[in-house]
């Protein structure tokens, strides 16, 4: 995005791509579709030392603007779920050949395979040293600027070069963690989270911090699903978590609704009509669900409320960078200027996207930011 808008105005940039091939990271989001941007985007929606540092970008490359801009090069888009936009084509090939294209007809040149070594400033501008084609080289650039994203998918060449280039210059970056990751079980509690693996329920998920009301994934090592990862970038090592498994619903009422009716009817039963019967028979190791509801006490109800509206969540850990979608924190925002995205101490040096430490909700948000960022430093270049 950012070469294509600098070549919109007469800028001409070099990109230099480690891996084979562009885009490597838009290819596999949304399982190849790509949710392109959110259509609820604000600032409420990213992680940040400084909840305000996104706001200027934001509001100089909105939603409406990438919308626009990927349907005047043929990409109309379909909401989904929560605001979510994807192509309609539902290929993020066509998302990255956008650029590429653009990128052609405005003369940018995009170098694949091309490892970068060093950055190092001088004088007139920066000296970049790399590696192409078997050779080292250097070029020299007056502007520089560090898209490098995050740590997250190793497989896709994912390093910490962007940080490490931020600390060689003397920037501060908020240690760097997974982000939109599952989240781990063990010991005890691991047998009944693998038993119930492939389920998935509605729930909504809260700690002190954060609630999110999306769809759990059960794991044979944990749980995933869009409210896990959503709460797993609020989440510290060692905390809880609760989970509302029928979060529009009282099961207490709708007990005492249904034993008027059925008196004999099996706790078991009627679970299995809220959830599959796979999920009701794993709640018979928390909850008397041979029981009929007739025969359910009032210590009965308290312990089924509490099950099935606060079930606490202890994870031991989370799956890490390859299975993260994004990476939390990175270059202080306090070292970049928020309408430029240029490093104060170093004239001339930009960072954006994910190496930035500004981190999106699943569902689009990081991408608009990626988008927003590129726009906003290729007007200042």
């Amino acid at each position: 995005m950012c070469a294509v808008q600098a070549g919109f105005l007469g800028k001409r940039t070099l990109v230099l791509e480690k891996n084979n091939r562009a885009g490597a990271k838009i290819l596999i989001s949304g399982g190849g579709r790509c949710n392109y941007t959110n259509l609820h985007t604000t600032a409420q929606q990213f992680i940040s030392e400084n909840e305000h540092f996104c706001k200027s970008a934001l509001g100089q490359w909105t939603v409406d603007d990438t919308i626009s801009f990927f349907e005047t090069y043929g990409i109309t888009g379909q909401e989904k779920t929560l605001g979510q936009l994807f192509p309609t084509t539902n290929k993020a090939k066509d998302i990255a050949e956008v650029f590429t294209n653009l990128c052609a007809d405005l003369e940018q040149q995009i170098w694949l395979e091309t490892d970068v070594k060093s950055i190092q400033q001088h004088q007139y501008g920066f000296a970049v040293t790399f590696e192409r084609q078997g050779k080292v080289n250097t070029l020299h650039a007056p502007k520089v600027v560090i898209a490098t994203g995050g740590l997250p998918v190793n497989k896709l060449g994912a390093t910490d070069f962007g940080l490490r280039v931020a600390r060689q210059f003397g920037l501060n970056v908020i240690k760097p963690m997974p982000a939109l990751v599952p989240l781990t079980i063990t010991g005890k509690d691991q047998a009944w989270y693998e038993q119930l693996s492939g389920n998935s329920i509605f729930c909504r998920v809260w700690n002190d911090r954060i609630s999110f009301e999306e769809n759990i994934l059960f794991t044979h090592w944990g749980l995933s699903g869009p409210a896990v990862l959503q709460l797993s970038s609020y989440w510290q090592a060692g905390e809880e978590f609760y989970m509302d498994m029928l979060p529009n619903q009282n099961i207490a009422r709708l007990i005492l609704s249904e034993r008027q009716a059925n008196p004999k009817k099996a706790l078991l039963n009627l679970l299995a009509g809220l959830y599959t019967r796979k999920f009701a028979d794993a709640l018979s190791s928390q909850l008397p669900v041979q029981k009929n509801l007739a025969s359910l006490s009032k210590a009965d109800l308290e312990l089924i409320e509490q099950t099935i509206h606060h079930f606490k969540v202890k994870p031991a850990g989370d799956k890490g960078y390859d299975k993260a979608e994004v990476m939390r924190g990175g270059v202080h925002t306090a070292e970049l200027s928020s309408k430029t995205l240029e490093a104060k101490k170093v004239p001339g040096l930009y960072f954006g996207g994910e190496c930035v430490d500004v981190t999106g909700w699943l569902g689009g948000y990081n991408f608009q930011w990626a988008w927003a960022a590129g726009f906003v430093i290729a007007q200042n270049l």
